[in-house]
């Protein structure tokens, strides 16, 4: 697990770019700090950038960017790939060698074995930069599920690429804000794929790679994820069965490391579920790590300990409270590479690990996504009725809807992100209008770009999976997940999002798959008698932090005074009330010195 970067650029001379990426490298040694390595190919202004952070074969030999052998080959690579193994068994029958015991070197020679069908060999969570010096071409690629990721910028015949933005601002690259980004953040609590704060900073979309080639400074952006047809799995049994199988594999090969390695443990079923699995493969060697809080509403302890009591390993526990949060609030807000409202909790639990001496963790996240673990897997079936509704409807009742149903004005828009936002969004177009002094017309263009691919429209339990999956974890969790930890100098893996896992759960019929009699009761079948029902037969609550309690009692976040505006002002009012979700609040707070 690592940070990249590099510029491919023929206008500039090659002190420039050795200087640019000396730079990017530097700003990204939170997520690499266990060495740095540079390569220049200065007859074709090439410069690649690598900060490493050690976990499978720690020697000199994992150092990047690497090439093979006969330098046929450069990459630059952040990530796992946990199949490794069995393709270098693969790679040696037909005759390739390898000087290291790293997963690095495996993706260099699938390449020059198969060219660019070895990226949907591969399982692992990945983004890495590939340079093939023969045929003068160059590849950004990104795993399929889109847990690692990577933006580029190309603009005058340049590519430049790099694990977090800042890094293209901390170079001079890319100085420019998208004056887009406040909108789409009040609207989705996030910035969406493929956008970012910064003008033509582009994220790759997941299970795809671009390829640049050198001589015409020409690209493309193409995908490689193969989902090859499968029959319906229609038998309970079976069903249970395979999920069992596939996550025990997923697990244990996500449990490969040369370095110290652990779980979160919530005490929701998710992670109660990893933590056993692991430590049916570690046992002695396995380290937890929880937090909890004196708020009981939000203090999972009880729960922890029900799993913690079946463990033979290690287990580390850190309270946190209200002092902690004010006291780190400007280093978590640093910490994020763009503007989030999620992350926080990230923040704190990647903090402990990293100071109980681990490397990397296991997480939960995926689960919810898979098998109907969210409010929206519920709602989802009354957007059907909505959407019957004439969309000019929305439009012209919009000044009329009293606050909680102003979202409903989304609908107005026949696109999925609408729906997306009905169940997920912040605030209405009318109010980010008036918080930003825009209007409400260009707001919403802003918002439903036509270049969108088209998404569902079935209105059904696959439906709602595919928003959740598409853009409330690609966007917010799994990106939160990744600056957040690396920002640590952690690692986290996620046996969930496995490539061979989320194909046979996408297999499964919706009415066995999304059952939810309790919640997410396939996943619990699945595994009899090792999750404890104090686990699962309980209200769902989420790896949440009493932070409506801490912001409202925050000087800055719940200072009226503090924000432009007085549609912004009001809303912190009736915050400090109770009237409004803490992370609508934190939204407002974040965009001050940008309106």
């Amino acid at each position: 697990m690592c940070r990249i970067a590099g510029i491919i650029d023929k206008s500039l001379p090659p002190a420039e770019i050795h200087q640019k990426v000396k730079a990017m490298c530097q700003v990204l040694q939170h997520g690499g700090p266990d060495d740095e390595g540079l390569f220049f190919d200065e007859r074709n202004h090439i410069g690649f950038g690598h900060r490493r952070l050690s976990i499978i074969d720690l020697s000199s030999n994992g150092h990047q960017p690497m090439a093979d052998a006969g330098q046929k080959a450069w990459i630059t690579f952040n990530g796992e790939l946990y199949n490794y193994q069995e393709l270098k068994t693969e790679l040696l029958t037909l005759g390739a060698q390898f000087k290291s015991a790293t997963d690095t070197e495996v993706i260099l020679l699938a390449y020059l074995q198969w060219g660019t069908a070895a990226f949907a060999k591969f399982r692992g969570m990945f983004a890495f930069a590939l340079y093939d010096t023969a045929k003068h071409l160059v590849y950004l690629v990104r795993d399929s599920a889109g847990i690692k990721p990577i933006y580029y910028y190309t603009q005058h015949g340049a590519l430049s690429f790099t694990s977090e933005i800042r890094a293209f601002t901390a170079a001079g690259i890319v100085t420019e804000k998208d004056p887009n980004w406040p909108v789409r953040f009040l609207a989705f609590g996030h910035i969406p794929e493929p956008y970012t704060t910064l003008k033509n900073v582009f994220s790759l979309p997941k299970g795809h790679f671009l390829r640049w080639d050198i001589t015409s400074s020409a690209y493309t952006v193409n995908s490689y994820h193969e989902t090859p047809a499968q029959e319906q799995i229609t038998d309970v049994n079976e069903a249970r069965l395979l999920i069992k199988d596939a996550l025990i594999k997923s697990v244990n090969r996500q449990l490969m490391a040369d370095a110290t390695i652990g779980v979160f443990l919530s005490g929701g079923i998710d992670s109660s579920l990893l933590t056993l699995l692991a430590n049916l493969k570690k046992e002695q060697q396995l380290k937890t790590v929880s937090i909890y809080f004196n708020e009981q509403n939000y203090n999972e302890q009880n729960y922890q300990r029900v799993i913690l009591n079946k463990l033979q390993g290690q287990s580390f526990s850190h309270l946190v409270q209200q002092h902690d949060f004010d006291t780190f609030l400007p280093q978590i807000i640093a910490a994020m590479d763009m503007p989030t409202t999620d992350g926080i909790n990230s923040w704190f639990i990647s903090k402990y690990a990293h100071e109980d001496g681990l490397k990397a963790v296991l997480s939960g996240i995926g689960a919810d996504e898979l098998f109907g673990g969210y409010p929206s897997f519920r709602r989802i079936k009354y957007l059907r009725y909505l959407r019957k509704i004439n969309p000019l409807l929305f439009s012209a009742i919009a000044g009329f809807l009293p606050d909680q149903y102003k979202k409903l004005t989304f609908l107005a828009n026949d696109h999925y992100l609408a729906d997306y936002l009905l169940l997920r969004g912040f605030f209405s177009p009318i109010e980010i209008a008036k918080f930003l002094d825009a209007d409400s017309k260009q707001v919403m263009e802003i918002l439903f770009d036509t270049s969108h691919a088209s998404g569902p429209s079935s209105y059904n339990e696959e439906h709602a999976s595919w928003l959740e999956t598409n853009l409330y974890m690609q966007n917010q969790l799994l990106r939160d997940t990744d600056v957040m930890s690396m920002n640590h100098g952690l690692e986290v893996r996620v046996p969930f999002l496995d490539e061979d896992f989320t194909s046979i759960v996408n297999c499964i019929a919706p009415s066995i798959r999304f059952d939810s009699n309790p919640p997410k009761k396939l996943l619990i079948d699945s595994f009899g008698d090792l999750l404890p029902p104090q686990i699962w037969d309980r209200p769902k609550m989420g790896f949440s932090f009493p932070l409506q309690q801490w912001m409202a009692a925050h000087p800055e976040i719940s200072n009226s005074e503090f924000y432009k505006g007085q549609a912004a002002q009001a809303v912190i009012k009736k915050f400090k009330h109770q009237g409004i979700h803490w992370s609508k609040a934190f939204a407002l707070y974040q965009i001050q010195g940008h309106v």
